[in-house]
């Protein structure tokens, strides 16, 4: 009988599951992994360099595509970090509706992350589902900036603009009759927040059929009970943050214990894993589905009885009204000046962090008084968990790297950076 060999084994970045740009080197005992190497970097766009050759409003472009499944929520962590340097505070409807963003945003990402993890490990159905819902949240994001992805929506001072009165809807083509169309319509026949409400409203039956699938599905605890076990110390030790860390029994979570924005003034809860195993990550991704859910209802409720300014009336920071600037000569200066050469920002060094869907993004930027950042620092939450690989999979089998990775919730543009 021949014996069993020692290999040394690339896995990635080709592999489905290496989500594109992740080369793991792997040296296995027959199956079993001895040592797992993550080679990063294939990724890497120098996105903090470019910021320091750009005025600090022209990079709020280049934060949407660090983790680009939740776009948002990076724009949040620089424009705050902006707004620490200057001084200056959004309106509160701002504040509301960022926070409503954001846990849109929470949303998105964690229902990318179902169905991908879900397809990583054999369940083809949660891939179709997630993205069905996905669809009317990217809606939310074109409603409102224009793009699908990559909003900018967030500014230094507030938001690009208040939310819209009407909804875009389906034309009736050759593909689709014009009774499925207006079936279609129904939803989007008020303003974007009636879109948001009716979505809140139906989505925790979605949450319903997720779990229907996976939660007590054989084979799905057979890949993830007990892969992947990482003890709250030692996930302290790692330096883990968001799921990762309250996956393992850590009831960490800086909208509850530094609370930014409004987070005080909504109710949610926290849900905290118990054994730090592959599963109990994703029954607190899926919990915070639904408490994610309860957010974006209160800050509905709240938008719709408190209209207001979204952007602070601090004209060193905020351009002029696009009719000003198309009639008046002044205005059209003002605004050629802000957009080319920005503001300049007091000197001094400030660190905003917010609770990403992954966990804690914070931003660290240096100003020296310039209109450009002097140095821009990223803390990327899927940096820390991936320096963990290696320790999570060792003794698992090869099959186990894909569950451990997907349960890491990696997206290597904020990683690669």
């Amino acid at each position: 009988m021949p014996e069993i060999r020692n290999y040394t084994m690339n896995f990635g970045p080709q592999h489905p599951a290496a989500h594109g740009v992740l080369r793991l080197v792997l040296e296995m005992d027959g199956e079993v992994i001895q040592k797992a190497d993550p080679h990063i970097g294939l990724l890497h766009r120098a996105t903090e360099k470019l910021a320091e050759s750009k005025p600090f409003n022209q990079s709020i472009g280049y934060m949407d595509r660090l983790d680009y499944v939740s776009m948002m929520c990076n724009e949040h962590a620089y424009v705050g970090a902006i707004e620490k340097l200057l001084g200056i505070e959004p309106p509160v409807r701002a504040q509301y509706i960022r926070v409503m963003f954001d846990e849109i945003t929470r949303i998105l990402n964690h229902l990318m992350w179902l169905g991908a993890h879900g397809l990583d490990i054999g369940a083809m159905t949660v891939f179709l589902y997630c993205f069905r819902e996905r669809e009317d949240l990217m809606d939310c994001y074109e409603a409102v900036s224009g793009t699908r992805m990559h909003a900018t929506y967030y500014r230094p001072g507030g938001v690009y603009r208040d939310l819209p009165e009407t909804m875009p809807k389906y034309q009736h083509s050759e593909w689709r009759s014009k009774k499925d169309v207006d079936k279609l319509n129904e939803r989007r026949s008020g303003s974007l927040l009636d879109f948001i409400a009716d979505f809140s409203k139906r989505f925790p039956a979605c949450i319903d059929e997720y779990e229907t699938l996976l939660t007590d599905n054989r084979i799905w605890k057979q890949r993830t009970v007990n892969i992947g076990v990482v003890s709250p110390e030692r996930a302290m030790q790692l330096g883990f943050s968001g799921p990762m860390l309250r996956g393992s029994g850590i009831e960490w979570d800086l909208r509850k214990k530094q609370p930014y924005e409004v987070y005080d003034r909504v109710d949610f809860d926290i849900p905290v894993g118990v054994n730090g195993d592959c599963y109990d990550r994703y029954l607190v991704r899926v919990e915070e589905l639904r408490q994610s859910t309860r957010i974006v209802d209160q800050c509905v409720a709240w938008l719709k009885a408190n209209p207001g300014a979204v952007m602070i009336d601090d004209r060193k920071v905020r351009p002029p009204r696009r009719e000003e600037m198309k009639g008046d000569m002044e205005s059209l200066i003002h605004h050629f000046k802000l957009m080319t050469e920005g503001y300049c920002v007091p000197e001094g060094e400030v660190y905003c962090a917010v609770e990403a869907p992954k966990g804690e993004l914070g931003v660290y930027l240096v100003s020296d008084g310039a209109n450009k950042p002097y140095r821009l620092k990223v803390r990327a939450p899927g940096f820390a968990h991936l320096a963990s690989l290696d320790e999570m999979v060792r003794g698992h089998m090869l099959a186990d790297v894909v569950a451990v990775i997907g349960t890491q919730d990696i997206v290597f543009g904020e990683v690669d950076r």
